[in-house]
């Protein structure tokens, strides 16, 4: 009942940036916690940066210092700007929310997008 429809993933060149967008649609009553993780074919998925309504944030530490993530609650859109872009960023980076579902008894949701790829090349 939630979908998340991400862009902005694409190739870039070191030191460069991109900007990624994730919107979510559907009968959303509320999105409490929105975020991106990114995963490499040899890693699991790890969290990038987080953002819940109130707009307390949480970043990996690899990316303290060069993305930065914000919300617009109104539009349940969730964007991770990315600077200073090095190789090691290359994965698909997933967008997630979390939050309460429009009903009679306000369900929850953990819905994932499909993943955009990131690639930085050096």
């Amino acid at each position: 009942q939630v979908q998340l429809a991400e862009s902005g993933g694409g190739l870039a060149q070191a030191g460069g940036s991109l900007t990624l967008s994730c919107a979510a649609t559907g009968n959303i009553l509320k999105v409490s916690d929105a975020g991106w993780y990114r995963q490499t074919p040899s890693n699991q998925r790890e969290l990038v940066a987080s953002m819940t309504s109130a707009g307390t944030t949480v970043y990996a530490d690899s990316a303290k210092g060069r993305f930065t993530i914000s919300r617009d609650n109104a539009k349940n859109t969730v964007i991770l700007q990315m600077t200073s872009l090095n190789p090691e960023d290359t994965a698909v980076y997933y967008c997630n929310a979390k939050g309460l579902l429009h009903g009679q008894f306000y369900r929850p949701f953990d819905t994932w997008g499909q993943g955009t790829l990131v690639t930085v090349s050096s």
